[in-house]
């Protein structure tokens, strides 16, 4: 007979982490908020993604950055530009973001005359993908040098976003990328996921992205 308790943490920490971000997208729905979390690797171009996609829909949309690291406030200040509304927020070297901590990002960021707000979530495929934030919907990057065989190294993060963004397409050139191959697996995993070619620098593909965050946002508010 045993004497000692086994506690399942990891299983509890998930359920009430996901009553919590059930709570706030209830929230942001009586607010009329939209929230998107943007996930990736470190250096896929989730920044210059956001400016972006802050350009194309600024003059329709009120938009707000909810800008995560571990440490430093290099992106809000970038972000800060623009003229958008931007909190940074430090993790205190958590590798993601839950819905508690969102939900502190919100309320100091406040959603006030905000129609979106952007959480760029902390660089990584694998963590952040295991967390409700509490998010309306989920999107990521994936960058042409990243590689094609990510959805085979991190399926969970593809299985769990409604977005796709392959990033850098005006380096396929340079790398030996599989687009196809991407699409394919991705689908695989998550039939539903959006699969959008974009460059970041160039503009390609901005405006499919930004049509597709606009319509999303029409509807939570309709709905």
């Amino acid at each position: 007979m045993n004497t000692y308790k086994i506690i399942e943490i990891k299983q509890s920490v998930f359920e009430n982490n996901d009553k919590q971000a059930e709570l706030l997208r209830e929230e942001l729905k009586k607010d009329k908020t939209f929230l998107l979390n943007l996930m990736s690797s470190p250096g896929s171009g989730k920044t210059t993604t956001v400016l972006r996609t802050i350009e194309a829909l600024k003059d329709e949309l009120n938009i707000g950055v909810l800008e995560a690291d571990i440490d430093s406030d290099v992106d809000a200040s970038v972000v800060s530009k623009t003229g958008a509304k931007v909190i940074q927020l430090h993790t205190g070297g958590m590798c993601h973001l839950d819905a508690e901590m969102t939900r502190q990002g919100i309320e100091g960021l406040g959603t006030e005359g905000l129609d979106l707000v952007i959480l760029e979530n902390v660089g990584n495929l694998v963590c952040p993908a295991e967390f409700d934030t509490g998010a309306c919907k989920n999107a990521m990057i994936l960058s042409v040098p990243e590689g094609d065989d990510k959805p085979l190294k991190y399926p969970l993060m593809f299985s769990i976003v409604d977005v796709l963004l392959i990033n850098k397409i005006d380096a396929m050139g340079i790398f030996d990328f599989d687009i196809e191959a991407v699409k394919e697996r991705a689908k695989k995993l998550n039939p539903n996921i959006k699969v959008i070619p974009i460059s970041a620098k160039t503009g390609e593909g901005i405006k499919e992205w930004a049509d597709w965050l606009r319509q999303e946002v029409k509807k939570w508010n309709e709905n």
